[in-house]
């Protein structure tokens, strides 16, 4: 059943926004990244952005499991999330998580209030706590969730053969796999990573106050 869990969770279809980010695509090739670096440009998120939601998700569910709470877990995410606006999108797609939650794991997030806006990541962890997702199955879907995220915006943002972005997909596994088994046994917010990428966040920055857009991030 977890396996099952974690394939829901990385489905593109799930009612949580997640059709609406390119990860930082849209502002980049607006700002010249070479389409055929896009193996590279996911490689450089996993190492990055990535890493840190992937362990601020973990930190979440171990708090979770532990009866604490996710209050510090979210201050020491925001706190290595130094641009505003990539908090934005993942408080938007924590709320948009979290209703979908509400549904369907409701023990799993009773403890937020319903105007509550807490970032994916930590959702994530609440419902992965709840739903008996294991911490590596965890950081595997968020992994792979923003791989395909880019990928699948690159196919409507580019002339880009769907056949091209399977094939980076897979040659994109390996590392998918390596980095949720890098940061499964992490348990504190100490161990949360301050992998940021200036880059990155400076694309979030620019595409929050473009006014010709696709996608929201």
């Amino acid at each position: 059943m977890s396996t099952v869990l974690a394939l829901l969770l990385a489905d593109a279809r799930l009612p949580a926004a997640g059709h609406t980010q390119s990860g930082g695509l849209e502002p980049g090739l607006a700002d010249g990244l070479d389409p055929h670096n896009l193996p590279a440009y996911v490689r450089s998120r996993l190492a990055t952005v990535v890493r840190t939601e992937a362990t601020t998700a973990v930190v979440a569910r171990h708090h979770a499991l532990a009866g604490s709470s996710l209050d510090p877990v979210e201050a020491a995410w925001a706190a290595r999330t130094p641009s505003d606006a990539m908090r934005a999108t993942a408080r938007t797609l924590g709320r948009g998580l979290l209703r979908l939650a509400r549904r369907t794991w409701p023990a799993a997030v009773a403890g937020w209030a319903p105007d509550a806006t807490p970032p994916r990541a930590v959702v994530l962890g609440a419902v992965a706590a709840g739903a008996g997702l294991s911490a590596v199955e965890l950081a595997r879907v968020v992994a792979y969730d923003d791989t395909q995220t880019v990928l699948s915006a690159a196919l409507k943002l580019l002339p880009l053969d769907p056949a091209d972005a399977t094939a980076w997909c897979v040659e994109l596994l390996p590392d998918v796999d390596r980095l949720a088994h890098e940061v499964s046994t992490l348990t504190e917010t100490t161990d949360i990573p301050a992998t940021g990428s200036p880059q990155i966040e400076a694309w979030a920055q620019a595409h929050a106050r473009a006014t010709r857009r696709l996608f929201s991030a």
